[in-house]
């Protein structure tokens, strides 16, 4: 059992918010807003982020800690903790599943900011346009979708390296004082970012729009889309994606809390400073500076996909031109801002995994930080090499929006159903330095479950346009068209009109390489359940297996 602690309450909750704060807040959320029509998806996301976000919070914050009294650090022990029924355990495998695949690719986009710092400062892109660098850099312009991109590759065994070392640290010395460090240089960048972009005005070279246009097309409120099912989908996506809830990494870091520490005020601090980040910064930089330079309608076909990695790593980039001396340091600044974001996230992906390595098999901690290292490097290398053939993209779905989804679901019926509401409230509340409304006793019991479960259902059946269209289709005997990405249309290859593993040249497609990393993907996750039913028969041999 490890015996490690926070230092200061401060750095605990600048790991939670750095676990949190990721690229998503400046480069998803940007890019999600615009797709949904701005401030259309401004409240279906904030009624998201209360009914379902905050709860779900103060959920695992409370498993966490409760897990954690048991020398259970990781969700597998913890859960194992809520009730009787040995199936509570093999719940937990969703919080290793999900960190150490998602790590595997998140790794790998960290790896692009630190290289982009790098060409950034070197005045790269002086030379070379980023809409040039970047597909040969990702391996795109190969002749062949199994080339291994070499650049690619040396950022991203740095950029793991970096992270290993730092989890090798401890929680203390390590994770706390990298969130220290990169939370708070992640806010003066952006502050000072955003701040120039949003005084630009039609006097600066290039400018073709008030760049406050773009802002206000992301921070005004419409009604409007409270009424489509499809943005509200969107928006609760999102909210999974930048809270980092339904992983097993909050549990993880409030594991580590003791037992009569606060984790209402905690868990909210650290839930709004993200938001704050998200909304207020994030909202504040690529959608403006982008809109003042090549104009709003321009900028919502830009953002057309809704991840937002091509305005942030072609776009921006070539917009710093029209800023002279301070481009080289706005694109180290916007990089950087983008590495300390994805660190901080990715720490919090390996402790979980180091926490079960040495709470429930006894591995040592440098051990286990040295076996993590290795596990994400094998399934990262899978995301650099076969990036072009759309493995990086089935990792992202399947591990980074279906498994959350489905793991949150599962831990909030345990949390309200299994381990009971009285007990449940009690130790959300115990030790409090904040009043917890007592709706949301009654949120996490009935209304959180449902939300989650309407999101589920919603991405599983999702059709092409709008839901309304769908149904008259329905009602009409026209049938039910299944969107290319819902869940039932990815494992369908909807949209894939020549579904084959090799084309008529006899070469692989890029089906072969999409059903190959599921099939992997099923095998980690068989992996994942596998040890811990191999830890909890061990730990049965020698009589302490709870």
């Amino acid at each position: 059992m490890t015996a490690q602690r926070w230092g200061t309450r401060v750095g605990l909750v600048l790991a939670m918010a750095g676990n949190a704060v990721g690229l998503g807040n400046f480069l998803r959320f940007p890019a999600q807003a615009a797709q949904h029509g701005g401030g259309a998806f401004l409240l279906p996301y904030l009624v998201s982020f209360l009914l379902m976000g905050i709860p779900l919070l103060w959920v695992e914050w409370a498993i966490g800690r409760h897990g954690g009294q048991y020398g259970h650090h990781s969700a597998p022990g913890m859960l194992d903790r809520m009730g009787r029924g040995r199936w509570l355990k093999y719940v937990g495998v969703f919080g290793l599943f999900t960190n150490l695949t998602v790590a595997a690719y998140y790794c790998y986009i960290e790896s692009w900011s630190l290289a982009y710092v790098w060409h950034s400062a070197v005045g790269t892109f002086h030379d070379v346009a980023p809409t040039a660098f970047f597909p040969s850099y990702l391996g795109l312009e190969e002749a062949s979708i199994y080339a291994v991109p070499g650049e690619a590759l040396f950022w991203f065994l740095l950029t793991l390296g970096l992270n290993v070392w730092i989890l090798s640290r401890g929680l203390s010395r390590g994770i706390e004082a990298a969130a220290k460090i990169g939370l708070p240089l992640l806010i003066v960048f952006g502050v000072v970012l955003a701040v120039r972009g949003l005084t630009l005005g039609p006097n600066d070279p290039g400018v073709v729009q008030s760049p406050l246009a773009g802002l206000n097309f992301v921070w005004e409120p419409k009604p409007a889309g409270l009424l489509d099912p499809t943005t509200w989908l969107a928006a609760a996506g999102q909210v999974f994606f930048t809270l980092s809830v339904g992983m097993g990494s909050v549990h993880c870091y409030a594991a580590y809390v003791r037992r009569d520490q606060d984790i209402a005020l905690n868990a909210a601090a650290a839930g709004w400073m993200n938001e704050f980040v998200e909304v207020v910064l994030g909202g504040s930089i690529l959608i403006p500076i982008a809109t003042a330079y090549l104009g709003l309608a321009a900028v919502g076909a830009a953002t057309a996909g809704g991840s937002g990695l091509g305005l942030g790593f072609l776009t921006l980039p070539t917009l710093f031109h029209h800023w002279g001396w301070f481009a080289p340091v706005a694109g180290a600044m916007w990089f950087g801002l983008l590495f300390f974001a994805g660190i901080t996230s990715s720490l919090a992906m390996g402790q979980p995994i180091v926490a079960f390595l040495e709470d429930e098999l006894g591995v040592r901690h440098r051990r286990a930080t040295l076996l993590f290292g290795l596990a994400t490097l094998l399934l990262g290398f899978v995301c650099v090499w076969l990036y072009p053939g759309g493995s990086f993209d089935e990792f992202d779905f399947w591990s980074g929006t279906f498994a959350l989804v489905l793991f949150a679901l599962g831990e909030v019926v345990i949390f309200a159903w299994v381990f009971g509401m009285d007990r449940g409230w009690e130790e959300i509340t115990r030790g409090a330095d904040l009043r917890v409304p007592r709706f949301f006793r009654f949120a996490i019991r009935y209304v959180t479950p449902l939300f989650i479960l309407v999101v589920f259902v919603g991405a599983l059946f999702k059709p092409v346009g709008r839901w309304g269209d769908a149904l008259q289709r329905l009602a009409t005997g026209d049938g039910w068209r299944f969107a290319p990405d819902s869940v039932i249309g990815k494992v369908l290859h909807v949209g894939d009109a020549r579904y084959a593993w090799v084309d008529e040249a006899g070469r692989f497609t890029h089906a072969l390489v999409q059903d190959a990393t599921r099939t992997l993907l099923v095998a980690v996750f068989a992996g994942c359940a596998f040890l811990v039913w191999w830890a909890w028969r061990r730990k049965a041999r020698h009589g302490s297996a709870r």
